[in-house]
């Protein structure tokens, strides 16, 4: 069969009427067929009506040719399953036997997109949250807010919703604004609950604290100025309002101000890193304690100074007059070149708004001759040398067993989750006790025991475990009422991916730990294997406040020993200088409060001894004696050894130091 001209549409008995006054021969029909295939359905000409009308001739046309009729126009004998829709219908189509028989009926058209949202425009779906740490908060007309007032406010609605003040955690105040956690609870209640609550008892709450409540509700508190700002959000509701987006606009409103919120934490950001690079770091990270605007920071910044200042000048006092008393003003040790390259004249100060001692040095032990050092060395090294008589000596102190050695209190049903470990307890006799009125769990118990060195009424340390997150409250109880001053910390918080300490304080500014604040003044890295912090520490019941230096060695893995002895010895030094002349225990902790924390008290406790004359020295009784105050001291015979080998280092350090 010829091809027809261009332009022109021959008559062909064999054509089909395609619609008035046109006819279509067969060919041009699966031409046609071919170009609509090639079409868009929504963009064919003659809109979707004459695209459902060329798809009904070429399925009508596929049709004729497979059963070889030329004259008959059928639809596909097996047509292919089509989507349901709600407006569709497919009718039979009706063969067509004469050439002018009208079209035939349309076949349902195959879709080749989805079908339009007949509902209007779609709101885009919001992305996925990132699982956050939420805190509560409830925001006020006070600006500032302090932080009394704050707890006073939460301590108000604990008692409408049935609950303990020791309920709420990590309390902080920003700006008008406090926020909070809630911990496991006799009621059950969530953080969302409490703060739901909170909203239902507004008028109650406003008239017994003296102030205007604007909104409470749950969020993130990595801005204070985003819990600020809820303040100015319409309704005292929740901070996440329920159910679904309202539509578009509330998208694209959120997503501005996220973009804003953005905005304002890079500047922040920036900020924070120009002034942490300037000169007067540690004056304004102390100036930034206070969140509650620049009045309140300079009140806040104020108060910090004058306690430093009262602190170093009693401790100037002191130190004049205990030099009045033991020797000439100006009297240098002879110990300083032992520990020469961390001399204290070639460091800076810490920070000069910083609670930290000036570090003094060490008095050489003059109560001990040249002889009994040397005695003592041999002892040590005799021990060090001779790996059989080491290796009995510690099968002898493994199979020591302390009297009376009963730990019922500890492995009590109310007292196993505040250990770490359920074999590293204290004894039932000789433990630290807590006042139960003012625990928040109204409980005695702290996994921590008093070690007396020789005065059974003055402990010289307190052996403790890492705090743990629901016991952190309890530690600065510990710590307020034994009137500590220092804390001696020998493990990192997280080793090998398992956590070892929880973070008991705060990383920057300040934290309220049931009623105590506590503050971080300064932080300064004396060397890679230590660094001192201070903190100020406050009890917001009585307003009293104190002084108090954590020293946190980095250097001890948890089953193992320091590669040298040098940078314990040093530590210890330090840790000495600063407590010379006080009469509290020394707090020690590792992650368990055995191992590390008995090697290390072990140690100090030998070379006290030494500073103070005795002349007769066993490691291996004074082990078994700290061992009668807690189980388990000194887990292993490479701490042991340790410990001796310590000890051995120091005597002929000092000995060199001594006049031959």
């Amino acid at each position: 069969m010829d091809s027809p001209a261009a332009g022109s549409l021959p008559q062909n008995p064999t054509s089909r009427t395609a619609g008035p006054g046109v006819e279509l021969t067969k060919d041009q029909l699966v031409i046609l067929s071919t170009l609509l295939q090639l079409l868009p359905p929504d963009t064919a000409p003659g809109g979707s009506e004459d695209a459902a009308a060329g798809e009904t001739q070429k399925q009508a046309m596929e049709g004729e040719m497979q059963h070889g009729d030329p004259g008959t126009i059928s639809a596909p004998t097996t047509p292919r399953r089509e989507p349901e829709e709600p407006n569709s219908t497919a009718p039979a189509p009706s063969a067509a036997p004469a050439p002018t028989a009208p079209p035939a009926e349309p076949v349902p058209l195959e879709k080749k997109s989805p079908p339009p949202d007949r509902g209007g425009p779609r709101a885009p779906r919001p992305p996925a949250p990132r699982p956050v740490e939420e805190y509560g908060y409830i925001v006020t007309d006070q600006t500032p807010l302090g932080l009394a007032a704050g707890v006073r406010l939460l301590e108000l609605l604990a008692a409408h919703v049935h609950l303990s003040s020791g309920s709420f955690i990590n309390i902080s105040v920003v700006g008008p604004a406090v926020t909070f956690r809630v911990r496991h609870n006799e009621q059950n209640l969530s953080l969302a609950e409490v703060t739901q609550q909170a909203g239902l008892v507004k008028s109650e709450l406003e008239a017994e604290a003296g102030f205007q409540i604007m909104q409470t509700g749950v969020g993130q508190r990595e801005e204070p100025s985003a819990v600020a700002s809820a303040a100015s959000a319409p309704g005292p509701g929740l901070g996440r309002p329920p159910g679904p987006a309202p539509g578009p606009r509330w998208v694209a409103l959120t997503l501005v101000g996220v973009a804003g919120a953005a905005g304002l934490v890079v500047a922040v950001a920036v900020a924070l890193a120009q002034r942490r690079h300037g000169h007067g770091r540690r004056k304004d990270r102390l100036a930034g304690l206070g969140p509650e605007g620049a009045a309140a920071s300079a009140d806040t910044t104020f108060e910090y100074q004058e306690l430093c200042r009262q602190h170093m000048a009693a401790k100037s006092l002191f130190s004049r007059g205990a030099a009045g008393t033991e020797g000439p003003p100006g009297e240098t040790s002879r110990v300083s070149s032992v520990s020469s390259q961390f001399s204290d004249a070639a460091q800076p100060s810490p920070s000069s708004h910083s609670s930290t001692p000036s570090w003094g040095e060490e008095p050489a032990p003059a109560n001990m001759d040249i002889s009994t050092g040397h005695m003592i060395l041999a002892y040590m090294e005799d021990h060090l040398k001779n790996r059989g008589r080491l290796a009995q000596e510690w099968q002898a102190l493994c199979g020591y067993q302390a009297e009376p050695n009963s730990c019922k209190v500890a492995q009590g049903p109310a007292n196993l989750k505040k250990n770490r470990l359920p074999d590293s307890v204290p004894y039932d006799h000789v433990r630290i006790k807590l006042k139960v009125e003012s625990s928040p769990t109204h409980s005695d118990y702290i996994n921590a025991s008093p070690i007396i060195e020789h005065d059974p009424r003055m402990p010289a340390y307190i052996a403790t475990q890492g705090p743990l997150s629901h016991t952190i409250a309890d530690f600065w109880q510990m710590v307020w009422e034994n009137g500590c001053t220092v804390i001696v910390m020998l493990t990192p918080l997280v080793e090998d991916g398992v956590k070892q300490c929880d973070r008991y304080w705060p990383d920057e500014g300040s934290s309220l730990y049931h009623i105590y604040e506590v503050n971080l003044v300064s932080e300064h890295i004396w060397c890679e294997d230590f660094l001192v912090r201070s903190f100020y520490l406050k009890n917001v019941q009585s307003q009293e406040s104190r002084t108090l230096t954590q020293f946190h060695f980095l250097s001890w893995p948890a089953h193992g020993t320091p590669a040298s002895t040098r940078p314990l010895l040093d530590f210890r030094r330090k840790v000495n200088k600063c407590y010379r002349g006080r009469s509290c225990p020394v707090i020690v902790h590792c992650s368990d409060g055995a191992g590390r924390a008995g090697t290390y008290i072990l140690i100090d406790m030998v070379l006290n001894r030494m500073a103070k004359g005795v002349k007769e020295i066993d490691i291996a009784a004074t082990l078994e004696h700290i061992r009668d105050q807690r189980p388990g001291l000194v887990r292993t015979k490479d701490q042991f050894e340790f410990a001796l080998t310590a000890v051995a280092e120091e005597v002929n350090a000092i000995l060199k130091a001594l006049p031959q």
